[in-house]
């Protein structure tokens, strides 16, 4: 079948093809929209263009194939997809990531029709790779301007699927459990992808030890094996009044997943570990300074959102704050020393039902 190039669309396509390679937290922030078109369109046949290490993520969600893009591997990963794509044409193009390496990408994808955000929105010109723009929308959460792509196909509000629906192997939770404690436990997952992000760790120290004494759970550590994680983690551990169980670099993804869905809660600046812990349904308290979290928060954990934000651009840009364009970024160290460890804490009460932790004390 092939559809006129233009929207809403009146018939449902034979096949789409969508792009999101990284990262982690936003191929999460996809599956929402993913689940809406499996639930409305359920003959159409979906084509998912992925990084190679997200796919890990994704990769046993049914009815859906997955073409993974190794962006490392350079000019041959785009001459290898050029091979899996030869002679396929798609009725319907998602551009979900603006990205020149995308765009790029998405120029070997055959499709008459090719949706992507509009030009006020679409970052490294991505509004020139593309035929359709969805409505602009000035101040979004990530998932809802994807579920904007969604609004531009006809599909109407009211048969979004907020849900996310990771499977989690039988495997992975066998390893969880052989992992985590015997008893309760919360997770803090410290590092996020960048350093600036990262909130200090003799704060986390003074939480994990106010949670165990207060609440007899034990801290559990997760994040990947990189340096700084790595360091992060020791740093933590180190003169901690507390049994802290260090796992980080230690769980291949859907582990993780296992452990992130039987956790209390977790604590975590803006990172991937956060939004799927979000995805999972558990309660995570995230740690937003340098990033807007009304854009990129744990989409279900508004209520647990340590949010100074606002503040971090006051001493950033002071009276030009309110002006600044929406998402933007405080890369300063000062911005996450803002977030007090009573501040944690308090959200902690909030999850356990309990008063505010009264012997907590600052760093």
């Amino acid at each position: 079948m092939s559809l006129p190039i233009k929207l809403p669309l009146l018939q449902p396509p034979a096949n789409l093809c969508l792009i999101r390679l990284s990262a982690l937290g936003d191929v999460s922030h996809t599956l929402p929209l993913l689940r809406t078109l499996q639930t409305v369109w359920p003959e159409t046949s979906i084509t998912w263009i992925i990084g190679s290490s997200e796919y890990a993520l994704v990769s046993d969600i049914s009815d859906v194939e997955f073409i993974p893009f190794d962006k490392k591997a350079g000019l041959k990963a785009y001459q290898q997809l050029r091979r899996q794509l030869q002679g396929r044409q798609f009725d319907l193009l998602l551009m979900l990531q603006m990205s020149l390496r995308a765009s790029m990408l998405s120029l070997l994808i055959n499709s008459p029709l090719r949706l992507g955000f509009d030009r006020q929105r679409a970052k490294d010109f991505q509004w020139l790779f593309s035929n359709q723009k969805i409505a602009y929308q000035p101040r979004q959460h990530v998932i809802d301007s994807f579920f904007g792509f969604s609004d531009a196909l006809g599909i109407t509000p009211d048969k979004r699927q907020l849900r996310w629906d990771i499977p989690i192997p039988a495997a992975a939770f066998a390893n969880a459990q052989a992992l985590r404690p015997a008893a309760g436990y919360f997770i803090i997952s410290p590092c996020a992808s960048k350093a600036y992000r990262n909130w200090l760790p003799e704060r986390y120290r003074a939480v994990a030890e106010a949670i165990y004494h207060d609440y007899h759970l034990q801290p559990l550590l997760c994040g990947g094996p990189s340096e700084t994680e790595q360091r992060m983690g020791e740093e933590i551990i180190r003169h901690c009044n507390a049994p802290i169980l260090n796992l980080i670099g230690k769980t291949p993804l859907k582990t993780l997943l296992a452990l992130l869905s039987e956790a209390r809660f977790i604590i975590s600046p803006d990172s991937g570990t956060a939004h799927l812990g979000s995805a999972l349904g558990r309660p995570v308290i995230g740690l937003y300074a340098c990033t807007n979290p009304e854009r990129a928060r744990p989409y279900l954990n508004a209520e647990t959102t340590v949010n100074c934000y606002p503040e971090a651009m006051r001493q950033k840009w002071g009276t030009k704050a309110a002006s600044r364009p929406w998402g933007s970024r405080v890369k300063e160290a000062f911005a996450m020393q803002l977030i007090t460890t009573e501040a944690v804490l308090a959200m902690v009460a909030k999850i356990q039902n309990t008063e505010i932790i009264t012997n907590s004390r600052s760093v």
